[in-house]
This record gives structure tokens, C-alpha cells and sequence, in this order.
């Protein structure tokens, strides 16, 4: 035999409503930008995002990460990208210290530039890419923030 109790009649005694937190940021919205910058584990730190957040300003740009970088603790879970994160499909998206797994490239494939910058040659991101830098992550991104600014002012 099966028993059951109804449930009581008023509906604010079954849930209650405690908070809502919404993330507020002034950047675009990842799904839906036109330029993205993805981050991955070669950034070593969430400190070191800030050198993407800085390359995103005068871009307009939104900021993501590989599985690795979320994984790391380096950002939030919502900024990934990738078949268990966002799917991504700007007109440039710039990949820096992303080594290219099956897994992230298959949230930004898409895109309809790809730029990489990775400090190993044979990372596989440079096979889908457009154009590939080859170098120090923590030298060429300073530096091409920079030049971005000038041609900007």
C-alpha cells in the first residue's frame, strides 16, 4: 500500500524565495560577442587574466577560458568554452595559451578568424587557425595590447 499527504494549500510554505545574485560586468556577453579572447592553462594564474582583460578592453572584447583554466581555478565555470562550456562563434576569436584540445575547439570552431598564441609550435590550436604566433604569452600579449591602444587613440 501506497500513502500520500497533500500538500499544504499555501505556496508560500513549500519554497521560499531566499536571493538571486546575478554577475554584472560591462564586457559583452560571450555567447554573444563579436571578438573573443580565450584563456587557458599557460596563464598560470587568475592574476594573470588580467593581461587578457586589459587586451579585451580596447577590443570590445569578451573573455573566456579552456576547460583547463576553469578547472585551475584561474576564472569562473561561466566563462567556459568549449562541448561542456559556451559554443562561441565570433567574427576573431584570439586563443592565448589554449593548446587546442578536441574538447575546447569544439566551442569555437566556428569562428570565422582564428588567431593563436601559444609558445609551442606543435600545439594543436595552430591546425584550425588563421594565424599563429609562436612565442612568450607574457611578453607578446603586453605588447600587442599596447599596439592596439595606439592605433586606437
Amino acid at each position: 500500500d501506497i500513502t500520500a499527504e497533500p500538500l499544504k494549500e499555501e505556496p508560500d510554505e513549500q519554497v521560499k524565495f531566499i536571493s538571486e545574485e546575478l554577475q554584472q560586468s560591462d564586457r559583452p556577453d560571450l555567447g554573444s560577442a563579436k571578438v573573443v579572447i580565450g584563456g587557458g592553462r599557460a596563464l598560470k594564474s587568475s592574476e594573470n587574466f588580467d593581461l587578457l582583460y586589459q587586451l579585451a578592453e580596447p577590443l570590445g572584447a569578451a573573455v573566456g577560458a579552456s576547460r583547463a583554466a576553469v578547472d585551475a581555478g584561474y576564472v569562473d565555470n561561466s566563462l567556459q568554452i568549449g562541448q561542456t562550456g559556451k559554443v562561441v562563434a565570433p567574427e576573431l576569436y584570439i586563443a592565448i595559451g589554449i593548446s587546442g584540445a578536441i574538447q575546447h575547439l569544439a566551442g569555437m570552431k566556428d569562428s570565422k578568424v582564428i588567431v593563436s598564441i601559444n609558445k609551442d609550435a606543435e600545439a594543436p590550436i595552430f591546425q584550425v587557425s588563421d594565424y599563429g604566433l609562436v612565442g612568450d604569452l607574457f611578453k607578446l600579449i603586453p605588447e600587442l595590447t599596447e599596439k592596439i591602444k595606439s592605433i586606437k587613440a
